[in-house]
């Protein structure tokens, strides 16, 4: 049994985070960390975990947990981790961008289990990646893999409101995104550093990377759909993917047309792949909250401390 601790556990990924922990057999959740919050219990919050749990938020960090994670405002967990002190020992998994782009600046690997599985494993600080940076990844690394990517990329993807945060804008408020929809950052979202640096850790020369995201009118899940020139017959591409894939614990290979209710509330990632003409069409779905966030966390730290990798994760979909 390992001790974990939250940091900042006010918002959509940590009230995820708290969830899984909570159920995690191999898991005691030590402190749930919050400045806004401090006091008040945590289901009044979170109020899915009524019932389950009188544990409050707490103002204090206790330095002797095995692990703690970082759901902080991205920026803010380089700062946290500048004011207060860890030892060597103790293994961290930040869920921000802030440690996502590798440097000599610090040590945390890139928390993609498909990508980075054994690197994960053996390390004490993992940038658990972006929601919509796994969804892209996941549908185009067996590509990269295989230096198949020959010719430009283009990406439309689709997220819910959750993947903006609890804090409210012009943009989040019920009234404009119910019954609406639209682009934003064409071009330059900030999860595309991170896509990019994946993609050339398998293929040095990668063509441009043309991603669209979109706002969806729905709470959470990701939608993505990636083409790209490819000379070859569909069922190469499927012998790439599904050997690609053949070990990953939480990633598929699919023949159904997906939608978002087949994994919502789970921590899966499927991908569909067809061609049209000289193009490949791969499609990928995911929860943004679970393989795209919280999900993928607790998938790493199951690696990091020699668990099995889908210990608390068995989370069920349902289509209502």
């Amino acid at each position: 049994m390992i001790e974990a601790g939250i940091i900042g556990g006010a918002g959509y990924t940590a009230g995820e985070l708290i969830r899984i922990l909570l159920r995690h057999p191999e898991v005691n959740l030590n402190f749930i960390y919050s400045t806004s919050q401090v006091g008040k219990p945590v289901a009044s919050i979170h109020q899915d975990l009524l019932g389950d749990t009188d544990v409050a938020f707490s103002g204090a960090i206790n330095p002797d947990v095995d692990v703690v994670f970082l759901c902080l405002g991205h920026g803010n967990s380089k700062k946290f981790l500048q004011e207060n002190q860890f030892s060597a020992e103790k293994k961290i998994i930040d869920l921000s961008t802030d440690y996502r782009i590798g440097n000599d600046d610090h040590s945390f690997i890139y928390g993609l289990p498909e990508l980075n599985k054994s690197e994960i494993m053996s390390a004490h600080f993992v940038a658990n990646p972006g929601c919509f940076a796994t969804a892209i990844n996941l549908a185009l690394l067996p590509l990269a893999s295989a230096g198949l990517i020959k010719d430009e990329v283009h990406i439309n993807a689709v997220t819910g409101s959750t993947g903006a945060g609890t804090s409210l804008s012009e943009t989040t408020h019920f009234s404009w995104r119910d019954n609406n929809f639209s682009a934003y950052k064409a071009f330059e979202h900030q999860h595309l550093a991170e896509i990019t640096q994946s993609l050339k850790s398998l293929q040095e020369e990668i063509s441009a990377i043309n991603f669209i995201p979109n706002r969806g009118n729905f709470s959470r899940g990701i939608h993505c759909t990636a083409y790209t020139m490819f000379s070859e017959d569909v069922e190469v591409a499927k012998e790439f993917f599904e050997n690609y894939y053949k070990d990953a614990a939480f990633t598929f290979v699919v023949e159904e047309h997906l939608h978002l209710k087949q994994v919502v509330n789970s921590n899966k990632c499927l991908i569909r792949l067809q061609k049209f003409g000289d193009k490949l069409l791969i499609t990928s779905v995911l929860d943004n909250l679970l393989k795209g966030a919280s999900g993928q966390a607790v998938q790493n730290m199951n690696l990091m401390f020699g668990f099995e990798e889908t210990t608390g994760l068995k989370l069920k979909a349902s289509y209502f």
